[in-house]
């Protein structure tokens, strides 16, 4: 039996359906992931300072659901409300702003 499919990299994927590097549409694509890693790195610090989302959401001044959306997607989330979180954590957030 032949093997019908064709092993491809992950970058030649990315290529041919989101677009080249340097095109609108494959930035938006690296910044939405770069946003989806800052939800994660907010849970992993959490959670090695031993914090529930109720006791983080405590220092910050939110509810419990707001740390839990953070942590799930900053996209909706207010800039102001995320530096208060890591702030909280004792953490720091370097931002890089590209102009293109």
């Amino acid at each position: 039996m032949t093997n019908k499919f064709k092993t491809v990299s992950i970058d030649t994927m990315i290529d041919k359906h989101i677009g080249k590097k340097g095109t609108k549409k494959r930035d938006a694509f690296e910044n939405e992931l770069r946003i989806d890693l800052l939800g994660e790195a907010i849970r992993q610090a959490r959670q090695e300072r031993n914090l529930t989302q109720e006791e983080l959401g405590l220092l910050v001044g939110v509810q419990k659901a707001q740390i839990s959306k953070i942590e799930n997607s900053v996209k909706n989330a207010r800039l102001e409300t995320i530096l208060k979180v890591f702030n909280a954590l004792g953490a720091s957030l370097k931002f890089t702003v590209v102009l293109g």
